[in-house]
């Protein structure tokens, strides 16, 4: 009869952090924290109409939750951001992938990106104005144009550079293009894959922003022109912080989703 005792117990893994993961974790806070010292001793300097002190703003953004009109805003915004931005990832990764391993559609697609690239995205707003009138399907409009571009460059960079041996030794075992591009391409790539997600959903939130204040002010862009109307400083930036949080625990959140998957990748040892 088996017992516990005769169990091997399993190596309990450790909760504590690791001596880098501490300092990583102090410098962010201390980062933040600092930033808000100096944000509280420059306002103290101004009007509340010019300038709102962090508190001013926190106060203000309890008000606008819990009337309801900051979260409603926040939902209707991330609608067509998060839209807008699964189509430019369709669209960027399958088009970066072709243009870094075929050099035809490379040299028939890159002039044309490059050069649209090259175009300030708000210059934009007023073909969309015309093309997609006002609303939310030029807001998604919008939100693509300023993500795809600058994903399909890091994407293409990305499969440019995979190991042409992990693919010549796939090639030598038989695998099929397909099998070559799913097993050997596609996690070679996936640290490129993974920035170009970053910098796309940074970009996306931006182009939520940009077309919620430039097309018809809805959302948080209405909060925001309606706040600016009143002079109440302590609400646009509130609305600034929000995004900020917003980009930021998105890209976190894809880091974490990195490291889980892309676990051959060495780490840098503190």
């Amino acid at each position: 009869m088996t017992t516990s005792m005769d169990v091997p117990a399993r190596p309990a893994r450790s909760a504590r952090l690791s001596p880098g993961q501490r300092s990583f974790a102090l410098l962010y806070t201390a980062s933040i924290a600092g930033g808000l010292l100096i944000w509280q001793l420059v306002a103290q300097g101004y009007s509340s109409f010019v300038l709102a002190s962090p508190l001013d703003v926190l106060k203000r953004l309890w008000s606008l939750t819990a009337s309801g009109e900051l979260p409603l805003a926040l939902a209707g915004a991330l609608q067509h951001m998060m839209l807008g931005y699964l189509i430019a990832c369709a669209i960027a990764i399958p088009l970066g992938m072709l243009m870094g391993r075929n050099r035809f559609i490379n040299d028939l697609v890159d002039p044309i990106v490059n050069l649209v690239y090259a175009v300030p995205s708000v210059a934009w707003v007023p073909f969309i104005m015309i093309w997609c009138g006002l609303y939310f399907e030029a807001r998604v409009a919008l939100v693509v144009i300023m993500c795809v571009f600058d994903m399909i460059i890091v994407v293409s960079t990305g499969a440019r550079n995979a190991d042409r041996r992990l693919l010549d030794v796939g090639r030598s075992f038989g695998a099929g293009a397909w099998q070559r591009t799913r097993l050997v391409l596609l996690p070679e790539s996936l640290p490129f894959l993974f920035t170009a997600l970053r910098i796309g959903v940074v970009r996306a939130v931006n182009a939520m922003i940009t077309a919620e204040l430039f097309l018809a002010a809805v959302n948080l862009g209405a909060i925001m022109k309606q706040a600016a109307v009143r002079l109440d400083s302590a609400a646009v930036l509130g609305v600034l912080a929000v995004l900020c949080l917003l980009g930021l625990a998105l890209q976190e959140a894809l880091l974490v989703i990195e490291r889980r998957i892309c676990v051959w990748r060495p780490r840098t040892k503190a």
